[in-house]
């Protein structure tokens, strides 16, 4: 069965499927799952866009975040589906963070539908362990840090979208090793 679980989701109306289970409910026996043991665990996180999916990896004992690329969506999402397995399988990974952009007030709307529809066909193609991630201030912490670093607006633009899923992927795999 696919699964898929929240890492951080409030529980209640946020549209959570019953089949979502949390990591730290999961078997850490099992070798596929992204609460396995660190030793070589590289999970990938994504911060799907209406034009790009931002990608992140972290390193095999899950503890920085890098960002990898944008992979551009076009028309038909099956080159951009090649292109996030190559990744994933270049890499050796067990597993996707993607992000969830949930509302500032915790509902859902068109962005977290089309994340959520991301997954499903992103679990059609690959049985694998995809947890969601809230997102919501993930560009906004981007975006300040490079202005503390005195990033130019230009270079801003250039590499938010690149280190959005990075800052995502940070929180997320934290949260991971809290339960360590």
């Amino acid at each position: 069965p696919k699964i898929l679980a929240d890492l951080n989701l409030p529980r209640g109306d946020t549209k959570v499927p019953a089949a979502v289970l949390s990591l730290r409910q999961r078997s850490v026996a099992a070798t596929t799952t992204i609460a396995a043991p660190a030793e070589s665990v590289r999970i990938l996180g994504l911060d799907p866009g209406s034009k790009t999916i931002g990608v992140a990896s972290c390193d095999p004992t899950r503890l920085i975040a890098s960002a990898l690329e944008t992979i551009v969506r076009g028309k038909k999402l099956a080159p951009a589906l090649d292109a996030l397995f190559a990744l994933y399988d270049h890499r050796s990974c067990v597993g996707m963070v993607m992000g969830l952009p949930i509302n500032m007030d915790g509902t859902e709307g068109p962005r977290a539908q089309s994340a959520r529809s991301l997954a499903g066909n992103i679990l059609a193609r690959r049985d694998i362990p995809l947890a969601f991630w809230d997102e919501r201030l993930s560009t906004a912490g981007v975006e300040r840090a490079l202005l503390e670093a005195d990033a130019s607006r230009a270079r801003r633009e250039d590499v938010v979208d690149k280190l959005a899923p990075a800052w995502m992927l940070q929180g997320a795999i934290d949260r991971l090793n809290e339960s360590r």
